[in-house]
């Protein structure tokens, strides 16, 4: 990483998390990085916790194309966080150019109403909320699929299939898939609704359109990643891979499987 040397630390300070960054501070000044207060000057930006920091620190920072992403666990390992702050040693493995690799993540791009544009690392979401069920058309391509009722869907990306999808029995997806995977929330089967009933993997090509049928029911909740957003009475959702990925850092010795057996095997 010659070429980057501004840092931003993002986190949330607590006195034992304080004393374990301030370590970190000091070997990165020994590499030569400059920490900065601003993420806007950033080109390295570093989350100290677990993956939903991670997730929170790209969110938070408006997805930079521009700049590194590199995530470093308060305690166990994560899929987006290849560093620990008990293991020093690695981190500095990690400082040599050597060591390390670059990694491009696929975003999922959403359109709410043709107004609202934001993107997702992990997943969109759309669930009800409130104990009834909700009614949408699904779309891909242009083409009618199907009428979903049930409690919600769920798109994800490859590396959000270990994630809510997951809890789902959505399939779990090779990162370097560039794609994105529908799966249901409890939906109903009978003879006026229908459904696949199984998770859907599209290609990074196709665009998914989500119409939400308004039937007296209330407006369902829309959440990106592990945030739920401010959105209300939307009637229509666009989903597609966008063409800009995140780029973050691996130890070329935590490959996705590595991580896909420490986590569930």
């Amino acid at each position: 990483m010659p070429e980057r040397k501004n840092a931003y630390l993002y986190y949330t300070p607590t006195q034992e998390l304080e004393s374990k960054v301030e370590v970190i501070r000091d070997i990165g000044r020994k590499y030569g990085f400059h920490l900065v207060e601003d993420p806007k000057d950033a080109n390295i930006i570093i989350s100290f916790g677990g993956d939903g920091t991670f997730l929170q620190s790209i969110r938070k920072t408006n997805f930079r194309d521009d700049c590194l992403y590199i995530g470093v666990n308060d305690g166990k390992l994560g899929f987006y966080t290849d560093f620990s702050t008990d293991d020093l040693e690695k981190i500095e493995l990690g400082l040599q150019s050597d060591m390390i690799e670059v990694l491009k993540y696929p975003t999922l791009e959403v359109t709410v109403d043709g107004r609202q544009t934001f993107r997702c690392l992990n997943e969109l979401s759309i669930r009800s909320q409130i104990i009834k069920t909700f009614a949408l058309d699904v779309f891909i391509d242009g083409i009618y699929l199907e009428t979903f009722r049930g409690d919600g869907l769920v798109v994800s990306t490859p590396t959000g299939s270990t994630a809510y999808n997951k809890s789902l029995r959505g399939a779990i997806v090779d990162p370097k898939l560039k794609s994105m995977q529908l799966t249901e929330i409890a939906s109903l089967n009978n003879n006026q609704y229908r459904t696949l009933g199984s998770p859907l993997i599209l290609s990074h090509e196709r665009e998914l359109v989500l119409k939400i049928i308004q039937d007296g029911n209330d407006h369902p909740i829309i959440g990106a990643d592990n945030e739920a957003l401010s959105i209300q009475h939307s009637k229509e959702i666009r989903i597609k891979v966008s063409e800009t990925p995140i780029k973050t850092l691996r130890m070329k010795d935590n490959l996705f499987f590595h991580k896909l057996k420490r986590s569930f095997l």
